[in-house]
């Protein structure tokens, strides 16, 4: 989703593939797609769990590299400084494959409090790259309980979980949900969710009432078995665990870009009737305005989560 994408090669990729399609079956194509300098990567996703936190720094690949793992962007200084002057130091983990930056908790502490402001500033290869992000607040999580739903005809039954939590009133609350099933993280296009206010919407007009459902059942896995059928996201003993993130309005606006641009059905006919594949909005600019374009996103979040083991 951070990936450098030059749409001249793929609209010329699109020429190319209707030429094959109108005029040949059999010949082979062999399509350059191009290339492009790597950007620096920041994924600064970080909380006020009681918990490390860590700021990946990569560099971004070209689109079609899925072989390898990013390079990791070694050397930088990263740091997080709140309205209050007080400077948490981001350490680079040398043994980390994903570019990992992490400020280490004391006696208990937290990074951050509802209502106060944090600039990142990472410095690399001389320069340096900054961004402001609040944490907003965020309501508890009240329970979670078992949905189902029979099936039908070729459908096989379906559980899923169902969270429950009532949105603070006041318009402009933003959240994004990340839920674990049986300790891993679903985080596929399809499986992310985030919420406005307790709907989905700026416009669904849900302020200060119970999540809507589609929120609510938004924590399940979205999986099929091998004729590509929906398999029921919980068998018995599965268990779920599930946090509500606070973000803020840009936030919530990168997460839709994200899944706009992951969550493609693919064919022929989008490279045609859809925009061409570009890189998502980021909060983080260099301080220098002729200096290397940057990707990633800054967010400090306050959460609240609560999990449940599912019998039936």
């Amino acid at each position: 989703m951070h990936l450098p994408i030059n749409t001249r090669p793929f609209w010329h990729m699109a020429i190319c593939i209707c030429a094959w399609f109108c005029w040949s079956c059999d010949d082979e194509v062999a399509i350059d797609t191009g290339s492009a300098d790597p950007l620096l990567n920041i994924d600064a996703w970080i909380n006020n769990k009681p918990e490390p936190q860590r700021i990946h720094l990569t560099l971004s690949q070209d689109y079609f590299d899925n072989k390898n793992l990013p390079p990791v962007a070694s050397g930088a200084k990263v740091k997080v400084t709140d309205s209050n002057g007080r400077v948490y130091e981001f350490v680079e983990d040398a043994t980390s494959q994903t570019g990992a930056y992490t400020w280490q908790p004391q006696n208990g502490e937290v990074l951050g409090s509802v209502g106060t402001a944090y600039t990142l500033e990472v410095e690399y290869h001389g320069e340096t790259f900054i961004a402001t992000s609040t944490m907003k607040r965020v309501p508890p999580v009240d329970s979670l309980t078992l949905s189902f739903q029979e099936g039908v005809g070729m459908m096989d039954d379906m559980y899923r979980a169902e969270f429950w939590a009532k949105d603070i009133a006041g318009k402009g609350d933003t959240y994004w949900l990340r839920a674990y099933k049986n300790g891993r993280l679903l985080n596929k296009a399809s499986e992310i969710t985030s919420a406005y206010d307790a709907g989905t919407s700026s416009g669904s007009g849900f302020d200060g009432v119970t999540f809507i459902t589609p929120v609510r059942m938004g924590i399940n896995a979205n999986d099929v078995d091998d004729d590509d059928r929906p398999t029921s996201p919980l068998v018995n003993g599965d268990s779920v665990y599930v946090e509500l993130h606070s973000i803020n309005l840009v936030a919530f606006n990168y997460l839709a870009e994200v899944v706009s641009q992951a969550n493609r059905m693919g064919g022929i006919s989008e490279l045609f009737t859809s925009a061409p594949l570009a890189n998502v909005s980021t909060n983080i600019v260099n301080t220098n305005a002729n200096g290397s374009a940057v990707v990633g996103f800054f967010n400090v979040a306050a959460v609240s989560g609560r999990g449940k083991k599912f019998y039936f």
